[in-house]
């Protein structure tokens, strides 16, 4: 099932994802959902129509981003140095926000980028989980824009300030329950800017997989319900393009992974002109 946050009216809620609107249930957090096991609507309420989708997890306790964990980055920049092991760095939990809400330009001179990825959301907690047991941790996927201010990453020491302005973490629109999916190696990613097809590929042609990703991040770290793991992104970003493609105030971005759904958010300047 996709299990969604909306607010409706003076309601916020979680609920479930229907084609005649959202099934409310008793919660309005994900995270006690996620702990919780799942959820099951309302009996006796009708389905909600009017309602506006938030980021499914508000605010996760962790955030990684997989950096590097497609093979095509080779294509599109042959000087690439491809890793041996995964690699993650932090995304602040204070950068996410929902659908159609704007990814904010922090200044005239940034270079933003955008970034498809499938999330795993972490629904068991764990520590130094082994790859055949990753699964078993899962509670579902969404889908992350990995908005990553090029101009300050790429600076010495200065990763997470570039992954983690405020806004540049879109995310949702739903998580799509893990038992919903047996093999989310078939999935495709894809993103669009403007009615242009920028990215596009299978979460297969990851360098890393979900159970390595899972395995590899818990080995220090202990998982816990509602953490997320943003698994990489394939070639097609703006930064290694001829010119450089940067997100501009007006540009339309959507990220979307298959049978998730659509994320959508505008991007607007962040600047006091």
């Amino acid at each position: 099932m996709k299990l969604v946050t909306f607010e409706a009216g003076s309601e916020r809620g979680v609920g479930i994802l229907t084609p005649d609107g959202i099934l409310p249930s008793e919660h309005s957090d994900m995270i006690a959902v996620i702990r919780a096991g799942g959820l099951e609507p309302l009996a006796g309420r009708e389905p909600i129509s009017d309602y506006r989708l938030k980021a499914p997890v508000a605010r996760p306790g962790k955030i990684f981003g997989s950096g590097i964990n497609y093979a095509s980055h080779k294509e599109e920049n042959p000087d690439a140095v491809m890793p041996t092991e995964p690699g993650f760095f932090s995304k602040f939990p204070s950068s996410v926000i929902g659908p159609e809400d704007p990814i904010r330009i922090p200044t005239a001179e940034s270079h933003v980028d955008y970034e498809v990825e499938l999330a795993v959301v972490i629904g068991v907690a764990g520590r130094d989980i082994a790859e055949e047991d990753a699964y078993d941790h899962i509670f579902g996927y969404t889908v992350v824009n990995d908005v990553s201010g090029r101009d300050i990453q790429f600076r010495p020491n200065q990763m997470p300030l570039g992954k983690g302005c405020d806004t540049f973490c879109p995310m949702g629109p739903a998580i799509l329950t893990a038992d919903e999916v047996p093999r989310p190696e078939e999935l495709e990613v894809r993103s669009v800017v403007n009615g242009e097809v920028r990215q596009r590929s299978l979460v297969k042609e990851m360098l890393f997989g979900i159970p390595a990703l899972v395995a590899h991040a818990s080995r220090h770290i202990t998982l816990e319900p509602g953490d997320v793991i943003a698994t990489g992104t394939p070639a097609g970003c703006g930064t290694f393009r001829t010119p450089p493609l940067w997100l501009a105030p007006g540009d339309d971005v959507i990220v979307a992974v298959d049978r998730i759904g659509e994320l959508r958010n505008p991007v607007i300047a962040g600047w006091i002109n």
